[in-house]
């Protein structure tokens, strides 16, 4: 059933909402003919006669040097093998979302209608012009050798062969740190190699370059060791054949201090690896399945220092630790190529990066309470952000040292700043919330569990660690729904109110008594507590539940009306208010708020002002700078709202001191450095502002979702807060994407509000 479910998430989230992975977006504006006349002609014009006289001009002008070509005939394509390029886009879309998504690096990904290594070397020359470097991907073997090296000659942009090199690195970075724990000096170590392919020979080559001798390496193929007997040798194999009585990898691995297998699903046996020597080395590369399993190496061999291809055990050599932070130092130096050296200083990069202290970020996503340098963490876990501005700087240094950059690296220091500033906020902002998520799962009550959108996202709530969750709804609806679109429903609890009739009768004399002063009957709270919404929030009331996460299928105001009913307000609070997160170019933003209170009072404001704060600043680990919005600049304009404003400003920074806040302002002062210094001189706010406090509903609500639709921008929320209990309210357009990361949120805010509550007894 599992495999049936990942099939079909992986066809759905291919084709929705649109077809494939990437698109293009312009990075100017296009809204007037002005801008037109920019972008085209006649004013293209310009920039074409600059760089006609001076092509380094290029880099000023176009994007050449932050794009990257992925180039694939589709002859080697993951495990399925010469599938063509057709059927292998998906898998260079999938390679330019990673280079975009770990670097920030913009792709093309071109797939290449030939299996002639000529076509692809004439169509790369091509395009030199157009990218500023060349990542190759699944071409078989040795037509990449071939294609590698003589692009390597001819071009002077960095050319990438990923399926050789990137294993290369990554293992490479594992192999000196696992050298170092069992003692053992490289130059002596006898390392045996299984899978002559492109991934296996470039290990072969590239461990040889950090010291391993040739005569103290074995390669084996399909055909069993290469040897210098063998008469069916390639010249690429050739070249490392030895002289030696082995014929199979069983004889190979005698003795031998290490394995590196980038071949086959179970080409080792427990028996083969007994008689390896003391603390052997044992990488079983094989993706999905290994050479030999993590648990079948160690039981043999508890002395074994492990690594698979796989993240459910330690030790993953995944190659995204490698070509987008290569990529990225190669590209902002202008490298002319990827020496050896550049790839050295990748590989010791990650090493170094392994023995440094892990961040709770990084423990957290990964549900560990400690990851220390040792036999189980040779090499830094793949999603962890500080890969970028380790890895990066090492590479663009040593070009610089090579003398291959072109804008040689003045000051490292300042160049790993700056990657860390510059992608730190995209990386790291929902991540942070999702890591405090998986510490303490709750489970959290989604009210229309008949959603496709909302049973998707329960299975990856639950698959990714996040909280356990209750879905409400028809049962055998919901069955029915998941077995035909191939979602498993193991391990997510299912509940329709209407088959818990004891359920009803206890949750109605609960609300009644809450609601009898208002005028609520027992009779009416039996009906109320049908309703899903009002069902959910007196699970979390009465801690049958952490969290409640509702809306998709009503509006607003009907979703949260019942939470306000059934659940007390939290300790110092009058009003519920909420906040969207809105990131634009990497920076996040703190609208509120957006969709609760429509006209809120001066003293309104300042209780909105501080709940975003405190979701900036305890959700998010960011420093708050407080703008209150207005159509007025300091008393440029009069009026009763610029009047509420400027009160609601002073009011808060009399109350919080320590948060650097101004207002009344126009929305453009707020967020422009510039304007708020040309504006306010001397003022408060330095820079611009984080936490944008908008008059009314209209003002706020219209911003986040223009910014949204016509600007591109991601958002995150509504992110309730002043309820006692975690409950928040999911937008009905949003997407699965949505409901996940608001899920986060909804178990975090869970997480924090129980530990006050015990902290205030």
């Amino acid at each position: 059933m599992a495999e049936k479910s990942s099939f079909s998430e992986a066809l759905h989230y291919h084709e929705f909402p649109r077809p494939g992975k990437v698109s293009i977006r312009p990075t100017k504006p296009t809204a007037t003919q002005g801008d037109l006349s920019l972008a085209y002609t006649p004013g293209v014009a310009e920039p074409c006669r600059v760089i006609a006289d001076d092509p380094e001009a290029v880099f000023r002008f176009t994007n050449r040097g932050n794009l990257v070509a992925v180039v694939s005939n589709g002859t080697a394509v993951l495990g399925l093998g010469n599938i063509g390029a057709l059927a292998g886009k998906p898998v260079m879309e999938g390679k330019a979302v990673l280079f975009k998504r770990f670097a920030d690096i913009d792709v093309f990904d071109l797939e290449i209608g030939s299996e002639d290594p000529e076509d692809v070397i004439r169509f790369c020359e091509l395009l030199e012009p157009t990218v500023g470097g060349i990542n190759l991907e699944d071409i078989r073997a040795p037509d990449c050798f071939h294609i590698e090296s003589t692009l390597r000659e001819r071009l002077r942009i960095p050319v990438f062969h990923d399926d050789q090199h990137g294993t290369a690195i990554i293992a490479a970075a594992a192999f000196l740190n696992a050298l170092d724990l069992v003692g053992k000096p490289i130059d002596e170590v006898r390392v045996v190699f299984s899978g002559a392919g492109a991934a296996g020979i470039a290990t072969a080559r590239f461990f040889q370059h950090l010291g391993v001798r040739p005569e103290n390496t074995l390669m084996v193929d399909s055909r069993g060791v290469v040897h210098l007997g063998r008469d069916d040798l390639s010249p690429v194999k050739l070249e490392l054949a030895r002289e030696s009585t082995a014929r199979t990898l069983a004889d190979a691995l005698v003795g031998a201090d290490a394995f590196v297998g980038v071949s086959v699903a179970g080409a080792v046996t427990p028996e083969m690896i007994e008689p390896m020597a003391a603390s052997p080395i044992i990488f079983a590369l094989a993706n999905p399945d290994p050479e030999i399993t993590y648990e079948e190496a160690r039981r043999v061999r508890p002395d074994a220092i492990v690594a698979t291809g796989r993240s459910d055990y330690p030790n993953q050599v995944n190659n995204v630790l490698g070509f987008p932070f290569i990529f990225r130092g190669a590209l902002d130096v202008r490298a002319t190529g990827v020496s050896e050296g550049m790839k050295v200083a990748a590989a010791q990069a990650l090493a170094t990066l392994a023995r440094q202290e892990v961040p709770e970020v990084v423990l957290k996503a990964y549900r560990l309470d400690r990851l220390a340098f040792g036999p189980d963490y040779l090499i830094p876990k793949p999603f962890d952000p500080r890969a970028l501005w380790t890895v990066a700087p090492a590479v663009a240094g040593a070009a610089t040292a090579e003398g291959l950059a072109l804008f040689p690296l003045s000051d490292p220091e300042a160049y790993a700043e700056e990657l860390r500033s510059r992608f730190q906020a995209s990386h790291g902002l929902i991540n942070t919330v999702t890591a405090l998520a998986r510490s303490k799962p709750q489970r959290v009550v989604y009210p229309h569990g008949e959603d496709v959108r909302i049973l998707r996202a329960a299975r990856r709530v639950l698959d990714e660690g996040i909280g356990s969750p209750v879905l409400l709804g028809d049962v055998g609806l919901i069955r029915e729904m998941s077995a035909e679109l191939g979602i498993s429903l193991d391990g997510i609890e299912m509940i329709n109110p209407e088959s818990e009739p004891e359920t009803l009768d206890r949750f109605a004399g609960v609300l009644h008594e809450i609601r009898r002063k208002k005028g609520m009957t027992l009779e009416t709270a039996r009906q109320a507590v049908r309703d899903h919404n009002m069902f959910a929030a007196l699970l979390v009331r009465e801690g049958e539940a952490e969290a409640v996460l509702g809306g998709l299928t009503t509006f607003y105001p009907d979703t949260i009306r019942p939470a306000l009913q059934a659940l007390p307000m939290e300790p110092g609070r009058t009003i519920v208010s909420s906040v969207y997160v809105v990131i634009l170019d990497g920076t996040p933003y703190f609208f509120t708020d957006c969709a609760v209170n429509i006209e809120p009072t001066s003293e309104q404001l300042v209780e909105i002002a501080e709940a975003a704060v405190d979701t900036a600043m305890v959700a998010f680990n960011r420093q708050p700078r407080v703008a209150f919005i207005s159509y007025s600049d300091f008393g440029s304009a009069k009026g009763r709202e610029p009047e509420r404003v400027r009160k609601a400003a002073q009011m808060f920074h009399k109350r919080r001191p320590d948060i650097p806040v101004d207002g009344e302002m126009q929305a453009d002062t707020a967020v422009v450095d510039e304007l708020i210094r040309a504006r306010r001189p001397g003022g408060p706010l330095t820079r611009a502002a984080s936490v944008l406090v908008f008059p009314n509903l209209t003002a706020a609500n219209a911003s986040y979702k223009l910014l949204n639709r016509l600007g591109n921008a991601e958002v995150i929320g509504p992110i309730l807060s002043g309820l006692s209990k975690a409950v928040h309210v999911l937008q009905r357009d949003a997407e699965v994407s949505d409901v996940v990361n608001l899920t986060a949120i909804a178990v975090a805010d869970a997480v924090r509000k129980a530990s006050k509550a015990e902290a205030a007894v």
